[in-house]
């Protein structure tokens, strides 16, 4: 082969090969925003403006709050007596509460995600 063609073929597979871990990095985050998915559609999260506990919590979601459904208890009072929250944050997963900041891990382990 000439010399042009092998610089070719070897450009061609850095290329190939680029893209190919592109593609693996990309599958890899995927899996953590599905399961991010299954803990939002699983789980609701109680708060309180102003509660620096929650305010840790929320930290801990990072960019994914507009996933989840949130209850403040200052602006929705009523429904936070109704559902009996004594303490913030709560999570509510499959009608069992479970109070105080919860981890990625152990939000997954909850709700079997």
């Amino acid at each position: 082969m000439k010399k042009d063609v092998k610089v070719y073929l070897v450009l061609v597979v850095i290329v190939v090969v680029i893209i190919a871990v592109i593609m693996i990095i990309k599958a890899n985050g995927s899996g953590e925003e599905k399961t991010i998915k299954c803990v939002a559609e699983n789980s609701v999260l109680v708060v309180k403006e102003g509660c620096p506990a929650c305010a840790y919590q929320k930290k801990i979601l990072e960019g994914n709050l507009d996933k989840f459904e949130i209850i403040d208890c200052i602006n929705e009072s009523q429904k936070c007596m109704e559902l009996g929250i004594t303490h913030i944050p709560t999570w509510i997963i499959a009608q069992e509460k479970y109070e105080g900041v919860q981890s990625i891990e152990q939000l997954k382990k909850l709700t079997g995600c």
